[in-house]
């Protein structure tokens, strides 16, 4: 790639699919991937809150679709693969981005419900998406697990969430160590604090908020934007040589 620059963050021609893409991290994932030629199939358990997002990226330029799906539903996972089978016949890039956070507080009062939701679409989703999205992959391709900073050091009062994210780094690390052979490529992310509707109950919190700033030497926490350009790279020939990563970008949390 030293020869092509230009190509380096090229991802024209290829299908991307972005879970938890109506909003937040995943909205300016499918936009970034949009904007550098992906066609991107923009997906959430909603498909209204999709086509905001969709009709954005055609109106400057880009292509995309909805698609609908819940990844803790295992009917609805695979039947997603089967749309995008037919419609595209492959798949050659996949993030998996959504995400449940039902609980926050001391762990030892962690209740079975949320547990069990957390575990279904932060664990369980993200492997059967990957099981499935890397059988589309019939030419190689790269999977993007977002996982999160708890998962290298636990969040207070994110015990469950935390564990989960933990999970997803060495799922990652799993799949990439089999998948090497097909020319897939299987990365993670790992944000730190960032603000979005996902992480209210800690951005919004001017104590946890402030706390937090301290410990970080960039001194604020982070936007969505900022975490798409290290998607993008991950996801494009640029990184073709990456693989079994978690990539930290907190803004220095961890080192402060």
């Amino acid at each position: 790639m030293s020869g092509e620059p230009k190509k380096m963050f090229d991802l024209s021609g290829k299908i991307a699919l972005v879970t938890g893409a109506s909003r937040g991290i995943g909205e300016a994932i499918a936009r970034t991937l949009a904007a550098h030629g992906a066609h991107v199939i923009v997906s959430s358990r909603k498909a209204e809150d999709c086509e905001t997002v969709a009709a954005a990226i055609r109106a400057a330029g880009g292509k995309a679709e909805v698609r609908a799906c819940h990844i803790g539903d295992m009917d609805q996972v695979h039947g997603l693969m089967r749309d995008i089978a037919q419609a595209h016949g492959r798949l050659d890039i996949l993030v998996n981005n959504a995400a449940a956070n039902p609980y926050f507080g001391p762990i030892l009062n962690t209740d079975v419900g949320a547990f069990n939701k957390t575990v279904d679409v932060n664990i369980r989703g993200y492997f059967f998406m990957s099981i499935e999205g890397a059988k589309l992959m019939k030419d190689g391709g790269a999977i993007v697990n977002v996982a999160s900073i708890g998962g290298i050091v636990p969040g207070h009062g994110m015990g469950i969430y935390s564990v989960t994210k933990a999970a997803v780094i060495s799922m990652t690390k799993a799949f990439a160590q089999e998948l090497g052979a097909q020319n897939i490529r299987v990365n993670a992310l790992c944000p730190g604090l960032t603000a979005t509707r996902f992480a209210g109950a800690l951005v919004k919190n001017d104590q946890i908020r402030g706390e937090a700033e301290k410990r970080i030497p960039l001194h604020r926490v982070a936007q969505p934007d900022e975490m798409a350009g290290a998607v993008l790279y991950l996801v494009s020939p640029a990184a073709s040589y990456t693989t079994g990563t978690a990539l930290v970008a907190d803004g220095g949390m961890l080192i402060g």
